[in-house]
């Protein structure tokens, strides 16, 4: 019995992403943290350095991490043998790096270039911008906000801004098209991909950047597959290599997997990735999927649309307000809600259920009050005519959204800087516990 399955399967491909561009979020989040900034500036190195010089202490770390992968997490699809990372002193970099792209299981395409994304609030105006397609491989999108300078190897650079950046990166095609079904994978060993449309691009990333960990046993039951997420592998992998290059003395890449890995804490922040339909029930869910199954299929496709159009609108007005305000330089609720350190202590020690456990259990609870405050923020038509797809019409609609939403932002401001605060602590937290980790083990 799969009628839930199919119906979320739907819904997933235009949720892949969830806040747009996380950093300029992350530079509010963490410029006032003490352990970032009083870190010290940290020498830009590529990444075929620290994997020459920690070939074996990478090789050893990963399988590690596979070891506890498979003891630990559920549902693991093992890492095939012939992925394994074997140190290799006389191959040349190029093959060096494309091994450590195979042993992590990442997109071939994968860039992790030398680059900063730089704060919207302080754009270094001087330095060239440097093109896109150097660091993503996914075509950027109408409207896309991030604006990119290289880095040159040796120079020196903030943590924060190595931070910051490196929060947005898992977005740039890291997890794209590695299932068994995807056009091009490359043999990871992952199994069908278990939720998603696998024909779309960018929907064969939501098993990484989603988590549908509190739906109930009901739903799990009819949809096994929305159980399989790959966000806890993620996170074991960034860490643990952040920690590494902490204690080896490469300091760049201990800030820039961290940041990685803060991107999937962040990404469950929203409601729309730990929640598989929050503005419907589950009997609602089924009912449409029932009447779908008898030859009438318009109320389960106008819950697509809408879920959809709702992600979008909230994607939108939060991407929109945080770029206006760093453009402006002004002080507002997103801003105190990201910096605010009082939220950090209301929540458990990191851990390795944090991420199911805390965060991922939190964005479930505000699912409905999300979804409300979407409907009664945003005009109507944008989030309640199922006719309208805004996915496919961003170009057209956007600027419509953002000023027809001038008027009518309250309850949506409201709901968007809780959900921000939300993102501003759990990132705080985690990094702190990764720092400890990283502090614990031995050199």
């Amino acid at each position: 019995m799969r009628p839930t399955l199919f119906l979320v399967s739907l819904l997933l491909p235009t949720l892949a992403q969830a806040w747009g561009n996380h950093s300029p979020m992350c530079y509010r989040a963490f410029e006032r943290m003490p352990e970032v900034a009083n870190a010290a500036p940290v020498r830009a190195e590529p990444l075929v350095d620290f994997l020459r010089d920690q070939e074996a202490a990478i090789a050893r770390e990963l399988d590690a991490q596979e070891a506890e992968a498979r003891a630990r997490l559920k549902n693991h699809a093992p890492r095939p043998e012939v992925l394994r990372f074997v140190p290799d002193a006389g191959r040349g970099d190029a093959e060096r790096r494309a091994a450590f792209l195979r042993a992590l299981r990442l997109s071939p395409q994968s860039k992790l270039a030398l680059y900063l994304q730089v704060d919207p609030r302080d754009p270094d105006t001087t330095r060239p911008a440097m093109d896109a397609s150097l660091v993503t491989a996914v075509r950027p999108g109408a409207g896309a906000t991030q604006r990119f300078v290289a880095l040159q190897p040796g120079e020196r650079v903030a943590p924060l801004a190595v931070l910051a950046s490196a929060c947005d990166e898992p977005d740039y095609g890291l997890d794209l098209n590695l299932f068994d079904d995807n056009p091009g994978h490359p043999d990871y060993g992952f199994g069908p991909q278990p939720f998603g449309n696998p024909a779309v691009a960018i929907g064969s990333q939501a098993p990484f950047h989603m988590g549908f960990f509190h739906q109930g046993a009901i739903f799990n039951a009819l949809a096994p597959g929305f159980t399989r997420s790959l966000i806890e592998l993620r996170l074991m992998q960034y860490a643990g290599l952040a920690g590494l290059a902490w204690r080896s003395g490469h300091a760049y890449w201990g800030w820039r997997f961290v940041g990685l890995a803060l991107h999937h804490i962040e990404d469950l922040t929203q409601p729309y990735h730990a929640s598989a339909a929050p503005g419907a029930s589950l009997g609602y869910m089924m009912w449409v999927n029932l009447k779908a199954g008898l030859g009438a299929p318009a109320d389960r496709q106008g819950l697509v649309v809408l879920q959809g159009n709702r992600h979008f609108v909230l994607e939108k007005f939060q991407t929109n307000w945080i770029m206006d305000d760093a453009r402006q330089h002004r002080e507002g609720p997103l801003e105190q809600a990201l910096r605010d350190p009082s939220r950090d202590a209301r929540y458990p020690a990191w851990g390795a259920g944090y991420a199911r456990d805390v965060v991922a259990a939190e964005a479930f609870a505000a699912g409905p009050a999300t979804d409300a405050a979407v409907v009664v923020g945003a005009p109507a038509r944008f989030v309640t005519d199922p006719q309208l797809d805004f996915a496919a019409n961003e170009a057209r609609f956007g600027p419509e959204l953002a000023h027809d939403l001038q008027g009518q932002r309250q309850a949506l401001q409201q709901q968007v800087a809780e959900l921000l605060g939300h993102f501003g602590a759990h990132s705080r937290n985690a990094l702190r516990g990764m720092l400890r980790e990283a502090a614990q083990m031995p050199r």
